[in-house]
């Protein structure tokens, strides 16, 4: 009995220490790329201009669809389950504040990094990490490029530009798809509902969704790089490299959304 209370003391102190180093790595990287993103001109390494516009055309105009669509669809369904609970209130009229906070505040950064995470996320681990088994990398090295500007900086960047304007068109497509339900289920104008929406919405509210965005840009990016370059073991370690990066994105965009909701509306 003792034994294997030593072995599972044994195995979280390993799984905790790994943590926490990749943890420090990963913030490693992000230092690294700004450093490169600021500094690579005077250092005559810039951050190449074309890398990070076609980093934003695959991150940001291919996911504009999936997230347009998605969106919409949740601002149905938020309508649909407000108006449900506040009918036995005899206040569904009031459904329009709680999607206006719900899909700028929560929904739509959320279901963006989330997406994104998905597409590019494991793009990126899988870029990273085929590099990294064909040995492209240490030529990288060998050439005298650093990997991190090459690597990490266009797509941090990139994510840091194209998270918070597909977040922005989530607002609209998730408070227009609500605004139809209610139009439908209410008899609400359109022209009402969307002054309501502008009455009890505040910059604030827009603001927080695209904070949360950014740090999500930045989540994405540094988990997806760091476990292509941890990868080990040929075309399956890619495979589980892809598939750890977007389990472990999504993890932390869930955790970095309740932290940052609890402190900023306490």
């Amino acid at each position: 009995m003792l034994s294997r209370a030593q072995n599972l003391l044994a195995r979280t102190g390993r799984g905790t220490a790994a943590s926490v180093a990749e943890l420090g790595y990963q913030s490693s990287l992000f230092a690294q790329s700004i450093v490169w993103i600021c500094a690579g001109a005077w250092r005559r390494q810039p951050v190449r201009l074309h890398q990070v516009v076609n980093q934003m055309t695959v991150t940001g105009l291919q996911a504009v669809p999936i997230v347009a669509v998605l969106a919409f669809v949740i601002g149905l369904m938020l309508a649909m389950q407000g108006i449900h609970t506040l009918r036995a209130f005899g206040a569904e009229s009031q459904v329009v504040v709680g999607i206006a906070f719900a899909i700028t505040r929560e929904f739509a950064p959320l279901i963006t990094g989330i997406l994104v995470a998905g597409r590019s996320g494991s793009a990126l681990a899988a870029q990273v990490g085929s590099m990294r088994i064909s040995q492209e990398i240490d030529a990288l090295r060998v050439l005298g490029v650093h990997p991190v500007r090459y690597l990490v900086a266009p797509p941090l960047l990139a994510m840091l530009v194209m998270l918070p304007c597909l977040a922005i068109l989530a607002d609209v497509l998730g408070l227009l798809g609500g605004g139809l339900l209610c139009k439908l289920e209410l008899q609400m104008s359109l022209r009402s509902y969307f002054e309501r929406v502008r009455e009890v919405l505040e910059m604030g509210d827009v603001l927080q969704g695209v904070l949360k965005s950014l740090l999500f840009a930045v989540i994405v990016t540094l988990v997806g790089v760091s476990n292509g370059f941890a990868v080990r073991g040929g075309a399956e370690g890619v495979g589980r490299a892809t598939t750890r990066a977007v389990v472990q994105s999504i993890s932390y965009i869930i955790v970095a959304d309740m932290l940052f909701t609890f402190f900023l509306n306490r």
